[in-house]
Parts: C-alpha cells; structure tokens; sequence
C-alpha cells in the first residue's frame, strides 16, 4: 500500500477492507502496517462515523440488477434461443461482480445509479455470453459452471452458440434504448459502447481465448489479463464514463479494473490447488495450463496476487478526495483476495 498506514475499525461484517489513511481525513504520511478494517469508514474525528456495510451494499445491487435482467430479457420467439440466454444471465449464484463494480465507480464520481444500470445490465449480458463460449466443447470444455450445468450441456452446442451470439448485441441495444437521456449524454455512451467492443474484441476477450487454446511458453500473463483482467477493467471504466470521470481518472479505473479481475483468477486457482485431492489428469493440466499455479506454482501464483492487490490499492489512492465513495471499490480488492464472506444460495 505504497507509504499510507492503516487503521482498524471494527464491525459485525466477516469481510476486511484494507483501506490507507491519510491527513487531514485520519490521513497521516507515516510509514505503518496493515491492519484490518472491518468495512467501515471514519472520515474524520470531528464527524460522523459512517458505517459501510459491504455485504448489504453488494446484496442489494445484486437484486436490483437481477430485476433488471429479467426485465432485459424476456421470453418471446423464438422461445429457445431466450430460454438458453436466460438460462446463462439469470444463473443462480452470480456474484455480479461486473454490474456492481460498474455501479460502485459510476456512484464514486456522483453519478446516479439508475444511469448504470442499463450499461451494468449489458455488462452481465456480456460476461455470460462469454462464460456460455468459453464452456463450448471446442473452447475449454467444462460441463459444469458455478455447480451448474453449462448452457451447451443443457441446450445443446447449436443453441448455446446462438444464446451467446445474441447476448453481445442485446446488451449493446440495452444501454442505447434503456439509459436515460437526462442522466448520460449521448457522448459518453458511445464511448461506453466502444469501451465493451474493444473488450470482449479481437484485441480483448478474444484474443485471450485464441492463447488459451493455441498455448506458448509466455502465454500466462497474456491469456490472465485478456481472459479475465479485460472484463474488470471494462466494468470500472464504463462507471467512471457514465459519471464523466476525467481522462486520468479513466485510466486509473482501468488499471484497478485489469488488477482486480486477474487477481479474482489468480486466488481462485489458488484456492483450488490447495484443495485439490488428486493429481491433475493429463486432460486437466492441458485447460489448466494458462494459469499462474500451473505454471509458476502455488507460492509464486500468490506473490503475483499480492501484488495485484497493492497495484490495485495503488490506483485508488488518486481517489482519495472523494472520501468514503470510494470505500465500495476497495472492497472489490479484498473480497477479491479474501473471499471473506459467501452469497447465500438464493443469490
């Protein structure tokens, strides 16, 4: 966390945030340690404490968005095509990670919430549509996504690629017919549209696929970043467009964005190594192949995550004279690397 010193406050919450202090808001230029803040904020010793609750913050946007999808995507003919794309968008056990980290940056910058979530919607229609191709047969063939059957294995790979194929678009003509016009000028949604095309493009998402399945000695920091480090960097920077964040502030998002998407990655590999029973089969170390565990081992895969975590952290310090707004994205960084608190099943 560079040179901020840290303090602790408690809370009921089992989720820590790790968040720097800095004059004249309880900020000091002191070199310190880092001790655990349990999702709460004091801005400054002569005000209120405000109390952040990241879990009723998270929660709660989770069952705001899942309206809005259900709402994006109804049932009409064909029938089977948007019963396999509801099937991916609506998946049981979606943490939204895209759409509320869109809404958390858009709500830093003073923006209204209700002018992020047609694009937030978009955002998920978009990651699902991506999580439907990677599971494909002739991608990483995985049957199963989130204790799930993938779409393909319920729908088949003929319809799966369809439901996929039309989300990207529906989510592009969501954020035009859906976002308030009083609330984001046209501007700045066209460079949103243009920020989720370069993502999940050629240059993006894609490209990450492509060395997944075409492999290379030097492949894993690329396919991490493109793959997964892509998508977080979009759901950030399309907040802070919404909210008509400065150039810089833009370019701070993307890099925290990219830093907290490959880090969610790299601590789930690690979390599966470690409880991993058996040895990988030669079919498993193949798909498993681009990842930093795999590659470099668990004791170097997490060095890599603690530093994606402080470059994280890095990032928001430019943040700081927004106060506690900002309070929400660093909890990205710690749910992140902690996995301090679980969805309940119903979400």
């Amino acid at each position: 966390m560079g040179v901020s010193s840290l303090i602790a406050i408690p809370s009921p919450l089992t989720t820590s945030i790790y968040l720097p202090v800095k004059s004249p808001n309880l900020y000091t230029k002191k070199l310190g340690k880092m001790s655990k803040i349990q999702c709460s904020l004091s801005v400054s010793s002569q005000s209120k404490t405000a109390q952040f609750d990241l879990k009723t913050y998270w929660t709660t946007l989770i069952g705001e968005i899942n309206q809005e999808l259900d709402r994006a995507v109804p049932i009409q003919y064909p029938d089977k095509i948007y019963e396999a794309m509801r099937y991916s968008v609506l998946a049981k056990g979606a943490k939204r990670a895209p759409p509320v980290m869109c809404v958390a940056a858009c709500e830093l910058f003073g923006g209204n919430r209700l002018a992020a979530f047609p694009t937030a919607c978009a955002l998920e229609m978009v990651h699902a549509a991506s999580l439907i191709h990677d599971d494909l047969p002739c991608m990483d063939d995985d049957p199963s996504r989130r204790g799930q059957p993938s779409n393909h294995t319920i729908y088949g790979v003929d319809m799966a690629i369809l439901a996929g194929d039309a989300l990207f678009p529906l989510g592009f003509s969501h954020i035009v017919s859906q976002t308030p016009s009083d609330l984001v000028p046209e501007p700045r949604l066209l460079r949103v549209i243009a920020e989720i095309a370069r993502a999940v493009g050629s240059t993006g998402m894609a490209a990450g696929q492509f060395l997944d399945l075409e492999g290379g000695p030097n492949a894993v920091e690329f396919v991490q970043e493109k793959k997964y480090g892509e998508m977080g960097e979009c759901s950030a920077v399309c907040g802070g467009l919404l909210a008509g964040a400065t150039d810089d502030e833009i370019r701070r998002l993307r890099r925290y964005g990219r830093a907290v998407g490959v880090l969610y990655q790299v601590v789930d590999d690690i979390l599966e190594a470690k409880t991993m029973k058996s040895k990988l089969d030669e079919e498993e170390k193949r798909k498993k192949g681009k990842s930093y565990v795999a590659v470099y081992g668990v004791e170097k895969a997490t060095e890599v995550a603690e530093e994606l975590r402080a470059k994280a952290k890095k990032e928001l310090d430019g943040f700081e004279k927004y106060g506690e707004s900002v309070v929400p994205l660093y909890s990205f960084v710690d749910y992140a690397a902690d996995r301090g608190f679980s969805f309940g099943e119903s979400i």
